[in-house]
């Protein structure tokens, strides 16, 4: 093979493990690029502040994460309390967000998916029951009990749930994203709870039950648990 065969070789396979290794975020091209939330400009993600604007605050947020949440008005019995780039101006470009999920007795952060962003999960307190379904076409379902201290990860884009099976005692997790903004679409939620709603054709059809079953599950309230 030529040099020159060679010098491709070389391009061609960085350029595919650069793509590879952002598949989430991409990586940043400074020490950091803080959030500048009033810039009219739009891009993906926000535009940097001036760096010599920038200071100490800009990485800092005090959001209580040690305080358990009131989960008693929440109807699925879990409040999540996201830490992304919103929230944090100085994560914007790190790829990585922060949450506390808290859970009432027999509570539930429902199935969801994180269309950006993969997530490890750790319990802090009491016990979890928590899965994720693969995609089409097996949908294996990997689950898990976990107790206090326990780890599991979540693929990214991956529909999940946790659930507190104990009826008497609360439960508290920590999760990491990798991504600023993970995004976040509840499957209830976005399936029934749509604005404006989908035909209850399409649903009965797709779930196979009489129409009069979508047009309820349509009528409910579909609340969103985050914080």
């Amino acid at each position: 093979m030529a040099p020159s065969s060679y010098f491709l070789l070389a391009v061609v396979l960085a350029l595919v493990t650069c793509q590879g290794g952002n598949a989430s975020d991409p990586s940043p091209l400074q020490d950091f690029c803080v959030a500048d939330k009033h810039s009219p400009v739009k891009v993906n993600g926000f535009v940097c502040k001036d760096p010599m604007a920038v200071n100490a605050d800009d990485f800092f947020k005090a959001v209580n994460l040690d305080k358990p949440k009131n989960t008693k008005d929440s109807k699925v019995g879990s409040i999540v309390t996201l830490i992304n780039a919103m929230e944090l101006p100085g994560l914007n470009t790190l790829g990585i967000s922060l949450a506390r999920i808290d859970y009432a007795p027999l509570g539930e952060n429902p199935p969801h998916t994180h269309p950006c962003a993969t997530e490890i999960l750790t319990v802090l307190e009491g016990t979890l029951y928590v899965g994720f379904v693969t995609s089409n076409p097996n949908n294996t379902l990997f689950a898990k009990v976990l107790n206090k201290g326990d780890v599991f990860v979540f693929p990214q884009g991956l529909i999940h749930f946790q659930f507190n099976p104990i009826h008497d005692k609360p439960a508290v997790a920590i999760a990491g994203l990798s991504s600023q903004n993970p995004g976040a679409i509840t499957i209830a939620n976005a399936v029934f709870g749509s604005k404006p709603p989908i035909s209850d054709d399409v649903l009965a059809k797709a779930f196979q039950v009489e129409k009069g079953t979508i047009d309820w599950l349509q009528a409910q309230f579909w609340e969103d648990n985050h914080n």
